[in-house]
């Protein structure tokens, strides 16, 4: 039977502060912490895999049924970029580009001059916000809306009537082949939205990534002729490259449901999913009773998802970054370690392998199990005090 790897990631559920969190203002932070007693937490699944099992997090079960680690970043940021490029084998010297006070002024001349459009706002700002305070205005104009966040992002929001969705992401492959080089962003992000005044936002998000430097598991699984299956951001976050075929969601349940569909599929190799919702709808907006709402309906999927697995399926459950949503200071992403629980017929039960730093060793491992060699990818696999 062919053996299959899905790496399922719960963007934003950290574990606790990093020893370097000082140095990103994110001291005290701990998103796992700021859920599990709420009301609204309720995670036999992956509690019994070993997630409170993991190094500081405390309330294990005895005897879990998965092998579980806590893993630190090596790479420099907290952003999704960054974490899932770790995950897949690139660790990160540098940080993005990041731009608290808004983009420089030739920036944004020249983004006008190309779309030929003036642009409103350029400043860090929340993303349900600026729509309220900018959106009438846009209307009126015609401007763009350009913001940016702690993230290294330039993002574009615009009403759907006023300038249509085509349109909005020709705009976004502008600004993407403008900010290379020093102006490198992660992500240049499409932000539709419509309706009248506060607005809401469409699911029609669209992120425009940079293009790993480098190659990273993707592209070792890929070159391989085994699939390379992607599931909501990745293919984004991946800018294509290396992925055999990707599903867009619009909600955490949408892509479990369509994780829970490939799973019936015939492939070997890896399926690759993001869970954006943890994040983007509870973490940013400081939301832990939908955060823990979230992680209940997720453990539920993925009781449903242990049943259907194949004899030589492994899963992996884990984060990028956090995102504490009890955390008071910003609402930004939380410098943390991050959970990983493995799981499936041939991987041992109860194997603590404690604190490793590097997101990478997911990779070298996920690459050990599918029988390749991890070439330039950087990690260092754990499969062998695993597998059984």
């Amino acid at each position: 039977m062919s053996k299959r790897v899905f790496v399922i990631v719960l963007d934003s559920f950290g574990i606790g502060e990093l020893p370097d969190a000082n140095l990103w203002g994110d001291e005290g932070c701990n998103t796992i912490r700021s859920v599990r007693d709420n009301p609204n937490f309720n995670c036999p699944n992956m509690k019994k895999m070993g997630l409170f099992n993991i190094d500081g997090v405390g309330g294990g079960v005895d005897n879990p049924i998965g092998s579980f680690v806590r893993l630190g970043e090596l790479s420099k940021g907290k952003d999704t970029i960054i974490g899932h490029w770790e995950i897949a084998g690139i660790v990160s010297e540098y940080p993005m580009p990041t731009y608290p006070n808004g983009f420089p002024k030739e920036i944004i001349d020249e983004f006008e001059r190309l779309t030929g459009r003036k642009t409103l706002c350029n400043l860090p700002y929340s993303g349900t916000e600026v729509i309220k305070d900018y959106g009438e205005e846009h209307i009126k104009t015609g401007a763009l809306i350009v913001y940016t966040s702690a993230d290294s992002v330039f993002q574009i929001a615009a009403h759907e009537d006023i300038v249509p969705i085509d349109e909005l992401y020709r705009y976004c492959e502008i600004a993407r082949n403008l900010l290379v080089g020093v102006h490198g962003v992660g992500r240049v992000i499409a932000r539709p939205f419509s309706g009248e005044y506060p607005f809401v936002r469409t699911p029609r998000r669209h992120d425009y990534a940079l293009v790993p430097p480098t190659d990273t598991m993707l592209d070792v699984v890929y070159r391989n002729n085994q699939k390379v299956i992607s599931v909501g951001k990745i293919q984004d976050i991946f800018a294509g490259k290396s992925i055999t075929v990707g599903y867009r969601t619009t909600s955490n349940n949408n892509g479990m449901d369509i994780t829970l569909d490939i799973q019936k599929q015939d492939f070997e190799g890896l399926c690759f999913v993001n869970l954006v919702d943890f994040d983007m709808k509870y973490g940013h907006r400081r939301d832990p009773d939908g955060y823990a709402r979230a992680l209940t309906e997720f453990d539920e999927y993925l009781g449903q998802f242990m049943q259907n697995m194949q004899k030589d399926d492994v899963v992996i459950i884990t984060a990028d970054h956090g995102c504490d949503p009890k955390f008071t200071k910003s609402t930004d992403h939380t410098r943390e370690y991050i959970p990983v629980l493995i799981y499936g017929d041939n991987i041992k039960a109860n194997v603590n392998l404690k604190t490793r730093m590097g997101f990478c060793d997911i990779s070298a491992t996920v690459l050990e199990y599918l029988g390749l060699d991890q070439g330039s990818t950087k990690g260092n696999s754990f499969l062998i005090e695993i597998i059984k």
